[in-house]
């Protein structure tokens, strides 16, 4: 840094970021720290400790920085801590000071650093596993050679050497490193605990590989280069930026192989080189545009988006790329000025028509946009999908229980099934299919249930000889009917997989899907198809209730690692209608790790007493 007058420094403002990976022996001691030595300096910013480290990133005087960095030294437990320290101006926008949370200090104790992953259920990768660190001298290097000897074991050509960004998409947009040599991988995430998806979707890619991997001032690439290595052979060879983007430009001030600018989380926003180009672009008109100030999002996911001076209207919506991607529409909503609610335009009714079967659709209008302001948590979001020979509206009904449990948590969607099915009743004579069909013109002409009031009924992945439509005609079984028989019908899937990405692209986003019997079977089949289905079926986990395995050979493949909440009767027949070991064999298709299991005496219902909602309502709030 450039030597400053001792006066100048006392007025002037500045940054400080910095992270480290240790064990804390005693976190209450070092949270005392923080809050006295922080609040003494009239530091403001965020702090946060676990057992394994700290990330912190702050602002203050630079004199009160430079007595913090002092005071942290002191403690052997930081040796060797990269303290990035940069002079700047305060915040001049409340809000933006506001939202990178410099109005105020706020030390808290978490048990991550950062998330790498959205699912609670699944440990973190051991960090002594992480990627060797390069200095910006070495990572340039690298580069520049593109081709050369990295270390003294291995040779690495270009097509062997690839470059990975682990940072969310709206960062990249702005600027990222660039080397006509090397390949450069963006996931092109919205948040960094979608890293684990992309890369376990993508690991062919980083097979036999050297990666080098980067982000903003290195944290994030400590947890996903452990990842990555954390696979096992073929994935040994990852390299990390020590102190990432932010230490490269101090070293290279004209950017070297980074184009564009680095996204800061804190009231500058981003920082560039001597010479960076704007590489990002408006997403409304095209135009160059990197100005991310403004904080606008999309009214969607809540993502950050670029949109120019001259896009810029008030009450405006915008819909990230992402969201456009997977079929978002702006037109679709309208923000309600200062209001954390969407209101939303008509929608004519889909109809949508699949060759060779007869199936009708009934998805309602979209409800409400399901956002909120950022400081508000939300809901979580939940896709029902009823049993066989059920209907959305008896389901809702079934669960009403549950919904209202469950209202400050999690907001339930109900869906009708895309098969209609025909009314079939029993005869009350007895005996087998072949007596049925002989038995007498009287007994056969048993009246059927009265027709008034009935409501059409629906199932999943069911066989074509059930698509028939009889809309309120009722029809005599012509032999004795096998409930259980729809637990081998799959002739329906592809038709029910179709169906529900209609679904989520016009109600969607979904947090997760809650799926009982028929429905728990069909929910199970988007779970172990999550990788193929990106962008179109994308939930976070699965309640699965009084469920059974289809006999599919995808469901044999690889454990499915969606994190699962499994609902079932217990093994003294509580659930008559589906088996304790139906219920078991469905949940040894899971992954354990992230797999939770709750066995009831309630039959074949969705229990709402204790002990069993409050185990219901721990999963959920695990991520929330």
């Amino acid at each position: 840094m450039v030597p400053r007058n001792k006066d100048r420094e006392e007025e002037e403002y500045g940054v400080l970021l910095y992270y480290k990976y240790a064990q804390i022996p005693d976190l209450d001691e070092l949270l005392n720290f923080y809050h006295s030595n922080c609040n003494s300096l009239a530091l403001l910013g965020r702090v946060r400790l676990s057992p394994l480290g700290v990330n912190v990133t702050v602002g203050g005087k630079l004199c009160s920085l430079k007595k913090h960095i002092a005071a942290v030294e002191s403690n052997n437990l930081f040796g060797g801590t990269d303290f990035k320290i940069a002079a700047c101006r305060s915040p001049l926008n409340d809000k933006v000071a506001e939202e990178c949370g410099f109005t105020s200090l706020s030390i808290r104790v978490v048990k991550e650093l950062v998330t790498l992953s959205s699912n609670p259920l699944i440990k973190s990768p051991a960090i002594s596993n992480a990627g060797k660190h390069l200095s910006a001298v070495e990572f340039h290097s690298v580069l520049r050679k593109a081709g050369h000897i990295l270390d003294n074991d291995s040779s690495i050509h270009n097509k062997d050497l690839i470059l990975l960004d682990a940072r969310n998409l709206y960062e990249t947009r702005i600027g990222k490193f660039h080397n006509s040599n090397v390949e450069t991988l963006d996931p092109s995430i919205r948040q960094y605990s979608d890293l684990p998806t992309w890369i376990d979707d993508n690991s062919d890619l980083l097979r036999g590989k050297h990666v080098l991997m980067y982000c903003t001032g290195g944290i994030r690439c400590e947890m996903a280069s452990a990842y990555i290595r954390s696979k096992g052979v073929g994935y040994e060879n990852v390299f990390q930026l020590f102190g990432g983007i932010q230490r490269y430009l101090e070293q290279f001030p004209d950017g070297g192989y980074f184009k564009g600018k680095n996204f800061v989380f804190d009231h500058r926003i981003s920082v560039g080189s001597s010479e960076a180009d704007v590489l990002g672009t408006c997403l409304l008109c095209g135009l160059s545009f990197d100005d991310y100030s403004s904080r606008l999002r999309c009214s969607y996911c809540r993502m950050l988006v670029l949109v120019c001076d001259s896009c810029q209207k008030d009450g405006s919506t915008f819909v990230c790329e992402l969201c456009q991607k997977h079929g978002k529409d702006v037109s679709l909503i309208s923000l309600v000025e200062n209001s954390i609610s969407y209101t939303m335009s008509t929608q004519t009714e889909l109809k949508t028509v699949y060759p060779d079967t007869k199936v009708s659709l009934h998805l309602p209008r979209r409800e409400d946009l399901y956002a909120t302001e950022i400081g508000h948590r939300r809901k979580l979001k939940i896709l029902c999908l009823h049993g066989f020979r059920q209907n959305a509206s008896n389901f809702k009904g079934r669960t009403a229980s549950l919904a209202k449990k469950l209202k400050s948590i999690a907001e339930l969607v109900f869906v009708d099934a895309p098969h209609e099915l025909p009314f079939i009743y029993q005869p009350s004579v007895q005996g087998s299919c072949h007596n049925c069909a002989s038995s007498s013109p009287s007994q056969q002409q048993s009246p059927p249930p009265p027709s008034e009031h009935c409501k059409k009924k629906f199932a999943w992945v069911v066989a074509p000889d059930l698509r028939e439509r009889s809309e309120t005609d009722w029809k005599m079984a012509d032999c004795p009917f096998d409930p259980l028989q729809y637990q081998q019908q799959t002739d329906g899937l592809d038709v029910s997989l179709a169906y529900l990405k209609e679904v989520f692209a016009h109600r969607g986003p979904f947090d997760g899907i809650l799926g009982f019997s028929q429905g728990a079977a069909m929910a199970a089949v988007v779970c172990s198809q999550l990788g193929m289905l990106k962008g179109e079926l994308d939930i976070r986990f699965v309640i699965l209730c009084s469920g059974f395995a289809l006999t599919l050979s995808e469901l044999e493949k690889r454990l499915i690692k969606c994190p699962s909440l499994h609902i079932f009767g217990g093994n003294h027949g509580n659930d008559r209608q589906i088996a304790n070991q139906a219920s078991r064999d469905l949940a040894s298709l899971f992954d354990g790790s992230c797999c939770v299991k709750i066995e009831h005496d309630c039959g074949h219902i969705i229990p709402t007493r204790l002990p069993y909602i409050d185990q219901i309502k721990d999963f959920l709030k695990s991520f929330l």
